[in-house]
């Protein structure tokens, strides 16, 4: 599918004035173009081709243009801000940090990073005892491939296979896209690994019925066919906890079929939990809707409040195969990252965010499920948990994905003082601060609607 382009030219559209929204200039409003013409010019075009708005500043629920126009944030800045923007206790933890003249330390030990950790992994719970900290989410997955493959080392497995899902997303880098399964993003490597397998998804229309357990024991019939035998082949699954571009959750019976598995064959189970971590599904991790346990999590995003931090979490044993100086990173772990985790987790429990969050939840489906009995023949999908979601379109003739359709909604709400999540595709995402009021998560679905029945009307 080819990207959409959003227009750059300033269009005059009306003024919106409530609590939570504030749109006063043309849309995209002006010095707009110069700023992203200076962009293209000095950057590479792989950070371009969002909706175009230059956010100025950003707090709490609320973004602010170089124009002062104001809007909803249903992106989170794509699921990061989960305690809400420049949050206020995080704000503070990071300049007490700032204050104390150490911003770097490498591997040397620092007071900050052992309450951290600490708090890290009373907050993960049982199994996990250790953690890994690094600065962005495709490290994390990284780090657990190779922890992955040295179980399989250490236990003696034939062959160190990792078995993934497709349509899965887990990083762009070499170990982390090999794991994916977008064929077209990955050419530019070369070769596959032929150790990393991928098996079909359970997407609900694919399964349409159809038992899970059998869906997915068809798929790894298929790599049985191949020659890969799971007790001396395959030492790890990596699942990410729902699949990105929808809020895709799989069956239940699906997660726990391969959590039996696994422990059948000796095998780790791993989840990316960059999405769906601190809250965001209701839960602490997203795993914890299937009723399973991991041998790994891999986390990012939300956990640093806008800070880069992310971490491989797990069982100790597992956590300290690499022996001393075999896995490190430069800046993981710095004080300033550390005091801005910290600050994260007490604001999850000392608000109830988590408890919150599954009653937002309950309050985000039911408008959209409203919004789909309005327009059912452009909503084929309602997807996700907790404040997160996707709201997938169809043609109205054909049945079949709009992506087309869904950019203009994604622009139509921009207009109108709300920022959704443009995915390029079918689907429209949805991931508000986990802080968002009850009335302007309403509002919000109703500006949503308003787009919908517009861009539908022309």
């Amino acid at each position: 599918m080819a990207a959409y382009n959003f227009s750059r030219t300033p269009v005059a559209v009306p003024k919106v004035s409530t609590a939570y929204r504030q749109i006063n200039t043309a849309i995209p409003a002006p010095g707009t173009q110069d700023v992203l013409a200076n962009l293209e010019k000095n950057e590479s075009r792989s950070m371009h081709g969002q909706l175009p708005i230059i956010w100025d500043k950003a707090d709490d629920f609320s973004v602010f243009d170089i124009a002062g126009n104001k809007w909803i944030d249903f992106t989170s800045t794509i699921f990061v801000a989960n305690v809400g923007h420049s949050n206020a206790h995080v704000t503070a933890s990071i300049k007490e940090a700032l204050d104390h003249p150490l911003y770097s330390c490498y591997a040397y030990a620092n007071p900050v990073r052992a309450r951290y950790l600490e708090k890290l992994i009373a907050f993960a719970g049982a199994p996990f005892e250790k953690a890994f900290l690094l600065s962005a989410g495709t490290e994390a997955t990284e780090a657990a491939l190779k922890l992955m493959r040295m179980q399989g080392q250490k236990i003696g497995k034939r062959r160190r296979g990792i078995i993934c899902i497709e349509g899965n997303w887990h990083g762009r880098t070499l170990g982390a896209q090999m794991m994916s399964s977008n064929l077209a993003q990955r050419e530019w490597i070369g070769y596959q690994d032929a150790d990393i397998h991928h098996i079909p998804f359970p997407y609900p229309w694919v399964l349409n019925g159809r038992d899970p357990v059998a869906f997915l024991e068809d798929g790894l019939k298929q790599l049985s066919e191949k020659g890969v035998d799971l007790a001396l082949d395959v030492c790890g699954f990596m699942l990410e906890t729902f699949q990105g571009w929808g809020a895709v959750f799989y069956p239940n019976e699906f997660v726990q079929a391969i959590e039996r598995l696994c422990q059948q064959h000796q095998i780790l189970l791993t989840f990316d939990e960059m999405q769906a971590g601190f809250g965001r599904t209701g839960k602490a991790f997203g795993y914890q809707h299937y009723g399973v346990t991991p041998d790994l999590i891999c986390c990012g995003k939300g956990m640093g409040g806008g800070i880069p931090l992310a971490a491989v979490v797990g069982r100790a044993e597992i956590m300290d195969l690499p022996d001393v100086g075999n896995m490190s990173s430069t800046h993981s772990a710095n004080p300033l990252v550390c005091a801005a985790g910290l600050a994260v987790i007490e604001e999850l429990e000392s608000r109830n965010l988590i408890a919150e969050t599954a009653r937002k939840g309950d309050l985000l489906f039911g408008g959209l499920r409203y919004l789909q009995q309005r327009f059912p023949d452009r909503i084929s999908q309602l997807l996700g948990n907790g404040l997160i979601a996707a709201v997938v379109f169809r043609s109205p003739s054909s049945g079949e994905a709009d992506g087309p359709f869904t950019s203009r909604v994604a622009e139509r709400c921009m207009q109108k003082g709300l920022l959704v999540v443009h995915t390029g595709r079918e689907s429209i995402k949805l991931g508000p601060p986990l802080t968002i009021p009850d009335a302007a998560l309403l509002e919000a679905i109703a500006v949503l609607g308003e787009s919908i029945a517009e861009i539908a009307a022309e």
